[in-house]
């Protein structure tokens, strides 16, 4: 995987800890038995993987180190769910061929250096007639009102900063191109959204934001290579502010899908 543009500061774990299955596996969901054995690939915090370990037999959790490891496993403790870790990169799975019945990943492609190669690694250890579901977010398609220039902004660096670590922030657009390139030929794409726009969501997504473009890997990131000064980043967080406290507020977060038989 290249340089991961978020990091692991608190203000990017408050927004990945808000994910759940049912919030970020919806095309997945229906599809699982509790006789299945499921890989996780980059569980991040977690909170997908444990619930997706409450629908299936068992759950193999990966990251690209074990410090990005520690914080799935420390979850799983915490909440009393059996699972497996193991640190492992997706372009070279240590892992044998057709070893689970589903292979899962969230909002992983968009950061590796090369998603085809990780999708037919994916394949590779999902037994035949198996499911790969993917998702990932298409920054391009993200909407919100009102217009205000410090998003759009926001928006410019983060597609910046994302590409110059070697990602692809608009991954989701580009799954099913990515899937059939890594031979899958059974493949079923959809989208959805995530929405903020009550005033307790506005609060969350706008104040998770606000804090992020001053500390998270991001932000050090661009002040570091140049792209933006630290005005620049404070100035941004107060347009997410403003965003946050305007009851026209609203934003849609659009994500590409992929079910795919291996």
């Amino acid at each position: 995987m290249n340089r991961y543009t978020h990091g692991h500061a608190e203000s990017v774990l408050r927004s990945h800890r808000w994910r759940t299955a049912e919030n970020s596996a919806p095309h997945l969901l229906p599809h699982l038995r509790p006789d299945m054995t499921l890989l996780d690939v980059g569980a991040g915090p977690g909170t997908i993987s444990v619930d997706l370990a409450g629908r299936v037999a068992s759950v193999t959790a990966t990251e690209i180190s074990e410090e990005a490891l520690s914080l799935s496993r420390a979850l799983a403790a915490e909440r009393g769910v059996t699972m497996r870790f193991e640190v492992q990169d997706v372009h070279a799975l240590d892992l044998p061929d057709d070893a689970f019945d589903v292979a899962h990943a969230h909002q992983v492609l968009q950061h590796v250096a090369d998603p085809v190669q990780a999708l037919r690694e994916i394949r590779r250890v999902t037994r035949p007639g198996g499911l790969v579901a993917v998702r990932d977010s298409d920054y391009r398609g993200f909407t919100w009102f009102p217009v205000l220039p410090e998003l759009d902004e926001w928006m410019a660096l983060y597609q910046e900063a994302a590409r110059a670590n070697g990602g692809e922030p608009d991954a989701g657009r580009r799954l099913l191109s990515w899937a059939r390139a890594a031979g899958f030929e059974e493949i079923t794409a959809t989208s959805s959204t995530w929405c903020f726009a009550d005033e307790a969501d506005r609060a969350w997504w706008g104040g998770m934001w606000a804090d992020r473009i001053l500390d998270s890997a991001m932000a050090d990131q661009l002040v570091d290579e140049g792209r933006a000064t630290r005005a620049d980043l404070e100035r941004i967080s107060g347009g997410w502010r403003r965003w946050a406290v305007d009851p026209d507020g609203w934003f849609s977060v659009l994500h590409g899908e992929l079910l795919c038989r291996a």
